[in-house]
């Protein structure tokens, strides 16, 4: 059920709201955990006790057990993990219920367990091993720990694949077709032991597919980030043409053709990285959350820090100081995340399987 924001909420200035924030979270103290990922409006990140990748996030929940609140600026799913993750008594609050991922939202129970039963059915039983990327739902977290698979990030996709390869012969990796894409290409998996499963033209056991599926290592499901689709081959070849001495960093959700063009790519945490320890005086452009890269030019002055294209998550941004402040305002009251306990117990063993990696 989504919160409605008391209307004197929207009408305070500015000035109001960070003060009533400031002593509100003077007020919870220990009691109090407020994440923010690195793609939020840098007004909610000022108010943040941590900021960080989804998972990096997730981590600093479960570690903080003296907390009651755990309020995550973020989207849904990534709420929902910290409230896997989370230890009893603990509140896991969302700003804005409605904040949710159109990427993980591609993969629906329902279709993803038809794609699962037809692909054993061409198969066979107990051959394919199912991976889900972060970027996911909590009741395919529930699937893949089911069905003895794990959780991986942009990070440690190339591990979670080898382990998974190591275990069956097929992998069937779930939501983001490109980051397949990408982490296949760096293991030196060749494309044509790679099957993407088009959710909304699902293959049938009889049709001449079955045998690509058989051959295929890697199953990828057909969902894309719509932030970083948005960097294409034109925007790298721009900066080439008009900046040859520029550095092109990308997150491996862009497409593959992006990808194979750019200097690097990795994880929201890599590209910070990168970004950071770049000499003084780099010209660095970024394929990424436009937040993201305008506080890492911000940060780094020394050095001229570019957007690739602007893109900017617009769920991300509909998290903003009010909806913080109302939130703390009604700590454990409103915007409550909790995952079901079936789910959620079958999610944390995909979620574990993934830091034993």
């Amino acid at each position: 059920m989504v919160e409605v924001i008391a209307a004197e909420y929207r009408q305070m200035e500015e000035a109001e709201v960070k003060e009533r924030l400031r002593q509100r979270k003077r007020e919870l103290g220990r009691h109090l955990l407020i994440l923010g990922h690195h793609y939020q409006r840098q007004e909610v990140i000022d108010f943040v006790d941590f900021r960080g990748d989804s998972f990096g996030l997730c981590q600093e929940a479960a570690e903080h057990k003296e907390c009651r609140f755990i309020v995550f600026c973020g989207v849904h799913f990534m709420a929902e993990s910290a409230d896997i993750l989370a230890a009893d008594g603990q509140v896991v609050q969302h700003p804005d219920p409605e904040a949710g991922c159109p990427l993980a939202s591609m993969a629906e129970m329902a279709q993803v367990i038809e794609a699962w039963e037809k692909a054993e059915a061409i198969c066979g039983k107990d051959t394919i091993l199912p991976l889900t990327y972060m970027n996911s739902e909590a009741a395919l977290k529930a699937f893949c720990g089911r069905n003895g698979g794990s959780v991986c990030t942009s990070s440690n996709a190339p591990k979670a694949f080898k382990w998974a390869l190591s275990k069956r012969k097929h992998v069937f990796f779930f939501p983001d077709e490109n980051l397949g894409k990408n982490t296949a290409r760096r293991m030196g998996i060749p494309s044509d032991e790679l099957f993407t499963w088009d959710p909304s033209s699902q293959l049938e056991p009889d049709e001449t597919g079955e045998e690509t599926l058989r051959k295929s290592k890697i199953m990828l499901w057909k969902g894309f980030c719509h932030v970083h689709t948005q960097f294409h081959v034109d925007h790298v070849q721009a900066v080439r043409m008009g900046s040859p001495n520029a550095r092109i960093v990308v997150h491996p959700e862009c497409t593959e053709e992006v990808v194979a063009l750019s200097d690097a790519n990795g994880s929201t945490e890599f590209i910070c990285k990168y970004v950071n320890e770049s000499p003084p005086g780099s010209l660095v452009y970024v394929g990424t959350e436009y937040n993201l890269v305008t506080r890492l030019a911000r940060d780094n002055p020394d050095k001229r820090v570019y957007e690739l294209a602007r893109s900017q998550c617009p769920n991300m941004y509909r998290i903003d100081l009010p909806k913080l402040l109302w939130t703390l305002d009604h700590a454990g009251a409103v915007n409550v995340v909790r995952v079901d306990p079936r789910i959620k117990e079958d999610a944390r063993v995909a979620l574990k399987r993934m830091l034993t990696l």
